[in-house]
């Protein structure tokens, strides 16, 4: 590998929105540095699933629900 042309990789803390910590290797920051999460798999719809419901802001998904009621003949 050539020197001099790879960004520092260094140990990171990252914080989840939870509050929980892990450490792990990065180019963010420097070393000991902390990343605050403000998005993350236990909080965001992606990955959390089904167990939350969506926000129907404007009526947005109650007009799409209501357009698409029969279609495929549910």
């Amino acid at each position: 590998m050539k020197e001099g042309i790879h960004p520092d990789y260094h140990a990171i803390k990252v914080v989840m929105t939870d509050g929980t910590e892990f450490n792990t290797r990065s180019t963010y920051g420097k070393e000991g540095d902390s990343l605050q999460l403000d998005i993350d798999p236990n909080s965001h719809p992606a990955w959390t699933g089904g167990d939350r419901q969506l926000m129907d802001r404007g009526g947005r998904v109650s007009r799409f629900q209501d357009k698409f009621a029969g279609f495929l003949g549910k």
